[in-house]
């Protein structure tokens, strides 16, 4: 599933759910001049205030219709005029191409106006700046759990990361302007200063390509490993969200900084990283070496090379097999109890457990025997690839 972008992050599905599209001959977007560098820079400061719960300093919309009376509200106007603000009905005579990307709302009540104009505006960047939904969740979450804080260089960087994940709309974005037409709809024009924006969103591009060359930068060894192969996947997760970015601002004309790679590029290597790591497997009292085989089939089919006595990954597994005396029963039955630890023998730690226990019954012991071993060897078959594809999908890197 995908949803469109926001801030650096996401725009709520609910969200959409409520847009409506603009009344008839009202525009979607529109331009005039550009902002000097210190304007540009309080827009990103003015993104970190609003992630730390602050108000947002956005400046004033062009002055109402003569004849309007006007207030602000937390950097919005709110115009009670009965004449019609112009950008009602062509939001670029207000608002126009050059300077700005714009787009009307409207609605029974304000704040679905506001969210309607919002949500016209994303709506002006279309397919360009989607993002699949499970990788940016990935994004957000490793930024607010502090993994990127290690692969950032500096402070800035950090803070500009840290905004990108924390922001519910496209990053820049404001509502300027509300109106109300005295009977029964709420106006609201949503603005993006093309100049801000871009300043904002080509810091988060260069931030998030510092993280992405601190991941991949090491040794063949540090490479080929799981560590090696969580830094190259989530090197293509910060990819994917750096790719929207650079989406966004080819839209609104500004310049893209050079070097942006897909996140496709750095998959294909993490799956290549996987083909080089070997895992052995030693399996204490095994019938035939089922059960070795089982979880061998299981590493193959995610590209693991089976590893011989030196590895540094083993997967340890221990079974347990024993009667069950069930007097009411004339059949016999076996118990098997199985655990399988994946383990990083370099630092001496368990990275995925893996355990269960199951009861066969036959009318032999050595049959019931049998089939308890067959189970196993299915139950192997049936989940240890997926539990282990999961963890891999879920590693992310530390940086000491």
């Amino acid at each position: 599933m995908k949803i469109l972008l926001s801030v650096l992050g996401v725009c709520v599905a609910a969200f959409f759910s409520a847009c409506a599209s603009a009344p008839a001959g009202s525009p979607s977007a529109g331009g005039n001049s550009g902002a000097s560098p210190a304007e540009a820079q309080a827009a990103a400061q003015d993104a970190l205030n609003r992630m730390d719960g602050g108000q947002s300093g956005g400046g004033r919309a062009p002055a109402a219709q003569q004849g309007s009376a006007a207030s602000t509200q937390q950097g919005t106007t709110v115009n009670t005029g009965r004449n019609k603000p112009a950008w009602v009905d062509s939001v670029d005579s207000v608002y126009g191409k050059a300077q700005y990307v714009a787009a009307v709302g409207y609605a029974a009540d304000r704040a679905l106006a506001e969210k309607n104009a919002l949500a016209s505006l994303t709506a002006f960047f279309g397919q360009s700046i989607q993002a699949d939904q499970t990788i940016v969740q990935t994004y957000q979450e490793a930024v607010r759990n502090g993994v990127t804080t290690g692969w950032s260089d500096n402070l800035a960087s950090q803070n500009t990361i840290r905004t990108s994940a924390s922001m519910d709309t496209l990053i820049g974005a404001e509502i300027k302007e509300v109106w109300f037409d005295s009977r029964s709809t709420h106006y609201a024009v949503a603005v993006m200063e093309k100049t801000k924006t871009a300043q904002v969103y080509t810091e988060m591009i260069l931030a998030n390509q510092n993280i992405i060359n601190n991941l991949v930068t090491m040794s063949p060894a540090e490479k080929n490993s799981l560590e090696g192969f969580s830094r190259y996947q989530f090197a293509a997760t910060v990819a994917d969200v750096t790719v929207s970015y650079g989406n966004l601002l080819r839209v609104i004309g500004a310049a893209v900084p050079a070097g942006i790679v897909r996140g496709d590029d750095y998959r294909l290597e993490a799956q290549n990283i996987v083909k080089a790591i070997p895992i052995g497997v030693t399996v204490s009292n095994d019938k035939s070496g089922r059960i070795q085989g089982a979880f061998a089939k299981a590493l193959t089919e995610l590209g693991f090379r089976s590893g011989g006595n030196n590895a540094r990954y083993v997967l340890r597994v221990e079974v347990t097999v024993s009667p069950v005396d069930l007097p009411a029963n004339a059949n016999k039955f076996a118990r098997m109890e199985l655990s399988a630890n994946l383990t990083d023998t370099g630092a001496g730690a368990v990275l995925l457990p893996y355990n269960f226990n199951n009861r066969e019954g036959h009318a032999t012991m050595p049959e019931a025997e049998n089939r308890v071993y067959l189970a196993a060897e299915r139950k192997i078959n049936e989940e240890y690839a997926k539990l282990l594809n999961g963890y891999l999908s879920q590693l992310l890197p530390t940086r000491g």
